[in-house]
């Protein structure tokens, strides 16, 4: 937790990365911005999907509607905030010649994507007042 509240304050200041270790290979460090920019891409493609179930889908009971977008925006939120926390770890890492750090997200993030996408099939089999 500890370590969490420190990368928190790297966001905001991040030239405090520079101060550990050595500089990366550049392709590397580049490889961890783009791989920052797909969770992103990622996020904002789930917080779109949020606001379209929430609007295209008016006929779908109240419920429903509200659950499913909200479990897609929450998704998007958490993603965002795992991107730029994942890129931070990773930099560390690279400078200190340490092995990359795993996480646990993809995995919690793919079973939220599936039981929204079930939900919806469910929804779609059910009929939209079912």
């Amino acid at each position: 937790m500890i370590d969490f509240a420190r990368n928190v304050r790297v966001w905001f200041a991040p030239e405090e990365v520079r101060r550990e270790g050595r500089t990366p290979d550049y392709r590397f460090s580049l490889a961890n911005e783009r791989t920052f920019l797909a969770w992103l891409r990622t996020s904002l493609a789930l917080i779109g999907g949020g606001f379209a179930v929430d609007q295209f889908l008016p006929d779908l009971r109240w419920g429903w509607r509200v659950g499913l977008a909200l479990a897609l925006l929450a998704a998007g939120v958490l993603c965002s905030l795992r991107a730029v926390n994942h890129w931070v770890r990773c930099e560390r890492a690279m400078r200190r010649g340490e092995d990359l750090p795993t996480s646990r997200f993809p995995t919690l993030l793919s079973l939220v994507v599936a039981v929204v996408a079930v939900a919806m099939v469910v929804v779609v089999f059910l009929g939209w007042e079912g």
